[in-house]
């Protein structure tokens, strides 16, 4: 449901999530995604400066969820404030909820090339239709 320049997700207590992220660009792209505030990599309060997943050009990423290590995840699930990851940790709650992303563009490259600008400017997500729920 998108409302004025939000998007929200209404999630079922309990069910599992995952985050997609495509590259939809010819650029090596690092991305830094968060969860409830914290870094989906090491589950510590998000910033800028962590480090992020590398996608190269027109790679898919599927996040299942918090790294415990590089085979496995506890995965993301909906559930309530209080009994969320960061309320239990970190006893903040003040972005549970939220799903940041942040993208970088590899040192040297250029993403503001004319072709890049205009094949952003028409992409569309959702291209037809919305996703199917996991």
């Amino acid at each position: 449901m998108i409302v004025g320049d939000r998007w929200f997700v209404v999630g079922e207590e309990g069910r599992r999530y995952s985050i997609v992220v495509r590259n939809r660009s010819d650029l090596r792209l690092e991305i830094v995604l968060s969860v409830d505030g914290l870094d989906v990599i090491a589950g510590r309060p998000a910033s800028f400066g962590k480090r992020g997943y590398i996608l190269n050009p027109h790679q898919k990423l599927v996040v299942e969820g918090f790294r415990q290590s590089t085979e496995a995840a506890a995965a993301f699930r909906f559930g309530s404030v209080r009994e969320s990851y960061a309320a239990e940790k970190y006893h903040n709650t003040r972005n549970v909820g939220v799903i940041g992303i942040a993208l970088f563009n590899e040192v040297g490259s250029d993403p503001g090339t004319n072709e890049e600008v205009r094949r952003r400017l028409k992409a569309n997500p959702f291209p037809g239709r919305f996703p199917t729920p996991p």
